[in-house]
């Protein structure tokens, strides 16, 4: 983690916005969360108030697979490029919530190279004929194996590469929270406010975000950080919808103006 680590003698645990202190004689539960940092951002259907210091970015799925030249989706003939619109507002946006403390957090589709956890349904969804290159199966001139975690295939684009204090989360599913640790790692972190990013944004980015809803978390979409090769309307519905059931929607140039508004 990059800056919310509770320095005090004593302190257990991994945020200052929830943490105890232990001494040999006691262990205070009690301590007092900081200060709200307050960040005011123009979004849709509202603009919202959001507590920086309670404030993560989740970043889903730009990997090599996804997002690059000679990956999964450019060997089975998708549209690789339009996964990458999302690096140039990332590229912007990501220094500037690090300087501001705010924790990223990676969520990418890294499979266990036995597929031990992935059952019959979640293997059909990406080789829906029995036959081609699936989740597992090797990619050509031998880059490693579809979205297999440690590989080529499966690493963060190098445009966005990330830098240590980021955490990396691997997921299995498309949505980042089913059977893995984001929750509980947000949870330790003292998050209640998350900024997704990634692609695709009508698939993992949507899904994602919706889980984090149903677990209480207020949820922001930067929707030019978000990129997608589905057709259009994917899109609209998917904005459509987070403005209407899940959240809120900003985008790159208004996160950034608002972070330049405050005190350096």
């Amino acid at each position: 983690m990059q800056s919310n680590r509770p320095t005090p003698p004593g302190a257990l645990g991994v945020a200052s916005q929830y943490h105890w202190r232990a001494t040999q004689d006691e262990v205070d539960m009690a301590m007092p969360a900081p200060a709200p940092r307050p960040l005011r951002l123009g979004a849709e259907p509202q603009n919202v108030v959001i507590d920086l210091g309670r404030t993560a970015i989740v970043v889903i799925d730009m990997q090599n697979d996804f997002c690059t030249s000679g990956g999964w989706v450019d060997h089975i003939g998708g549209d690789f490029a339009a996964d990458r619109a999302a690096i140039g507002p990332l590229q912007s946006v990501l220094p500037a919530l690090r300087r501001a403390s705010v924790p990223v957090i990676w969520v990418n589709w890294g499979n266990r190279p036995d597929l031990a956890n992935m059952p019959p349904n979640q293997i059909h969804l990406y080789k829906n004929s029995g036959t081609g290159t699936g989740l597992g199966d090797p990619l050509p001139d031998g880059r490693g194996n579809v979205l297999e975690k440690g590989s080529w295939a499966a690493a963060i684009v190098d445009e966005l590469a990330p830098l240590p204090g980021d955490i990396l989360v691997d997921k299995h599913r498309i949505s980042g929270f089913w059977d893995t640790p984001l929750d509980s790692i947000l949870r330790n972190l003292g998050v209640r406010t998350i900024l997704f990013a990634g692609c695709n944004t009508d698939q993992c980015v949507l899904h994602s975000l919706t889980d984090a809803n149903f677990l209480g978390y207020g949820c922001v979409m930067l929707e030019d950080c978000c990129a997608t090769s589905s057709p259009d309307f994917c899109t609209q519905a998917t904005v459509w919808n987070v403005k209407k059931c899940f959240g809120f929607v900003s985008d790159s140039t208004l996160l950034l103006a608002a972070l330049d508004k405050l005190p350096s």
